[in-house]
């Protein structure tokens, strides 16, 4: 059996990350890992565009971060009191780019993720986080549809 030292939870804040816990948790305790928890602050410089100032755009993703990290303590601290490993961190970037980023330089183990099950004209405009961080991890990634839960 593989050694799983270290598991990944991305996490989005939604509703859906409820349903996903109870497979972060199981997997953590069988193997004794510890958690990264990881929330991805979208990259504002995609809406450049929209002739926002620049500063604006920064200053915009900066407090969007910081928001997120008091959110991620809160989060931590409701749903994974009990693990005595977790750590937690909030990047701005694109969001499945900075999964795969984080799980090679922190040398995680596993990715456990959500799914949105966008489907159709909705999956083609909005992608699948989920799938590219499948098709580019550098480890094995257990994806859980909520919707199906």
């Amino acid at each position: 059996m593989a050694v799983i030292a270290d598991i990944l939870f991305p996490v989005d804040f939604s509703d859906n990350n409820g349903k996903v816990i109870p497979y972060v948790l199981e997997m953590a305790g069988i193997h004794q890992a510890g958690l990264h928890l990881l929330y991805v602050v979208r990259d504002m410089e995609h809406y450049a565009g929209f002739y926002v100032p620049h500063p604006n755009l920064t200053r915009l993703a900066a407090d969007v971060a910081a928001g997120a990290e008091r959110k991620m303590a809160e989060f931590r601290r409701e749903a994974f009191s009990g693990l005595e490993r977790v750590f937690t961190r909030v990047l701005i970037g694109d969001a499945a780019s900075a999964i795969v980023s984080y799980a090679q330089e922190e040398g995680v183990d596993l990715i456990i993720m959500g799914t949105h099950g966008r489907k159709g004209l909705e999956h083609a405009i909005f992608g699948s986080v989920a799938e590219k961080v499948v098709k580019n991890s550098p480890v094995p990634v257990l994806t859980v549809n909520p919707q199906r839960l």
